[in-house]
């Protein structure tokens, strides 16, 4: 799906048996600073200043909850919002295992040693071109606080992106999570760089998840400046934003992900392309968090779908988002004709979604659970 703007790929991917020499080859150390593109890369590059939060007069206005609002004193020294990309091991690739739905190899072509993936339009994607990148997109407002309740938003982008050009620069994903004005961190790992490929990598494997959870932690806890900070990080509860084809990496993370007791939301944003048994497994089972899943024409059979099996289950469903999110709030959003599917991380059923789903999780009465428990290697 070039440029997010069709539909992705059933995620019938399978993954493969080559294997590079060593540890350090096939997972590269941890790196930390900018890693952005530079002016040859072909895309508009932005100052530190284009990512500050709106000044003040243009920001919403926000319900107080004292849990969630960042509460900075005016003698507290400020720290300057940080965007950055860091390199981690457990993040979505590269990968060389296999494809849960079929256990064949995922990298199944070869061409003298290189290797890549032959999706079902037959078109090959190579693992140095397109499932090499281990970076993730770190964003942490300048008002945010480890020391009072908060909450790691996870998004997992759709296809044909990048973290620079699509989830930074269009989407605007760390501007939305600093806009919201919540004790929020964002995590964005890069998925297939830029090709229409739903695959999960790390993700489908059980604990994936959590081994990339506790691995943030670390790497959060000394981008902040607070080694000390790393168990906070890592008890922290979650928020996952799952947009087109990372339906796929949010429904294993539900699922076998290895942290389910830390979730306390997820947010489907034209992404119901499969999986339902999953997502509905998890809302049944969790039902002091939220769901909402907004949909356009392209996913509303499966949203559909979805909300008859969970009414099935006795759940109830509400169609209305102009609400607080309280505990155990299932919603579902069918948005008008003229909204396009490319655009639907900027403008759903209102501008900057994601920014609208924080700010009602915040505003709930009573709140949404936001402290977890001492961290657990169970899958609950």
């Amino acid at each position: 799906m070039a440029q997010c703007d069709k539909a992705p790929e059933p995620a019938t991917i399978a993954a493969n048996a080559a294997r590079v020499s060593t540890f350090d080859e096939r997972f590269p150390s941890t790196q930390f600073g900018d890693r952005f593109p530079s002016p040859a890369e072909g895309f508009q590059l932005h100052s530190p200043a284009d990512f500050a939060p709106r000044a003040a007069q243009e920001r919403p206005v926000r319900t107080q909850m004292a849990s969630l609002e960042p509460q900075a004193s005016a003698s507290q020294a400020r720290r300057d919002e940080l965007t950055t990309l860091v390199s981690m091991k457990s993040s979505a690739f590269p990968y060389f295992g296999n494809n849960p739905a079929s256990d064949t190899p995922f990298l199944d072509v070869s061409n003298g040693e290189r290797r890549g993936h032959r999706s079902l339009s037959g078109r090959v994607y190579w693992q140095d071109q397109t499932y090499n990148d281990s970076r993730v997109l770190v964003h942490v407002p300048e008002n945010f606080d480890v020391r009072k309740p908060g909450v790691i938003v996870v998004f997992f982008h759709g296809n044909g992106a990048t973290l620079e050009r699509d989830v930074r620069d269009r989407q605007l994903v760390p501007r939305q999570i600093s806009d919201s004005g919540v004790n929020a961190v964002l995590l964005a790992p890069q998925l297939a760089v830029d090709a229409a490929d739903s695959s999960a990598g790390k993700f489908w494997r059980p604990d994936g998840f959590k081994r990339f959870m506790d691995e943030a932690a670390v790497n959060l806890a000394r981008l902040t400046g607070d080694g000390s900070a790393t168990e906070a990080f890592a008890r922290m509860p979650i928020v996952i934003v799952g947009y087109s084809g990372g339906f796929l990496p949010a429904a294993f993370s539900l699922d076998t992900g290895g942290v389910t007791d830390r979730i306390r939301g997820v947010v489907l944003l034209d992404a119901v392309y499969g999986q339902l048994d999953k997502f509905a497994g998890w809302i049944a089972r969790n039902r002091s968090g939220f769901f909402v899943s907004s949909y356009t024409h392209a996913t509303a059979r499966h949203d559909r779908e979805l909300i008859s099996m969970l009414r099935d289950k006795g759940i109830a469903v509400s169609e209305d988002i102009d609400h607080p999110l309280r505990p155990g709030s299932v919603v579902f959003v069918e948005t008008p004709e003229g909204v396009t599917h490319r655009d639907y991380v900027t403008s759903a059923w209102t501008r900057d979604p994601i920014r609208d789903v924080l700010t009602k999780m915040a505003a709930a009465e009573p709140p949404i659970r936001i402290a977890a428990g001492r961290p657990s290697s169970a899958n609950r």
